[in-house]
């Protein structure tokens, strides 16, 4: 009985604690025929979140729906805990967003830049994430 619980102590320890942490669930409106979409969805579960996909053809209803400047428009928009993910935004900065609670609507990275999660490619140059904001202007919520 001993041994069993030794053993049973050491499996348990030996689980990452990200492994036991429940994954945070995004739903993601998407393009059907756009790929880099999938490949951030799965980048986004090897993070720590569980992906919903919605395949619509019709993004721009939902682009006006959560109300995204045409230029912050990305390839798809996600939502997780009441935040707007627009485009592909690195993990990191999700996580931030949602550790710090920042007041505001969410995140975005406009466009489909090469070397973005889920973007194959070399990036040319640091890539900007903007804060969505309800009523003022964009800021930097960071660069990678």
């Amino acid at each position: 009985m001993r041994y069993a619980k030794t053993l049973l102590t050491a499996l348990v320890l030996a689980v990452p604690l990200s492994a036991m942490a429940a994954a945070i669930p995004v739903t993601l409106y998407k393009n059907p025929n756009c790929y880099c979409c999938d490949l951030y969805a799965k980048y986004l579960e090897q993070n720590g979140f569980k992906v919903n996909l919605i395949n619509t053809t019709d993004m721009a209803s939902i682009k006006e729906k959560y109300n995204i400047p045409e230029s912050l428009e990305g390839c798809h928009t996600a939502i997780v805990q009441g935040y707007l993910i627009e485009g592909l935004v690195p993990a990191q900065f999700v996580q931030q967003m949602l550790k710090e609670h920042r007041p505001i609507k969410g995140v975005a990275l406009p466009g489909m830049p090469l070397g973005a999660p889920g973007m194959p490619g070399t990036r040319p140059k640091p890539l900007t994430v903007y804060t969505l904001e309800s009523s003022t202007p964009p800021t930097v919520f960071g660069s990678f």
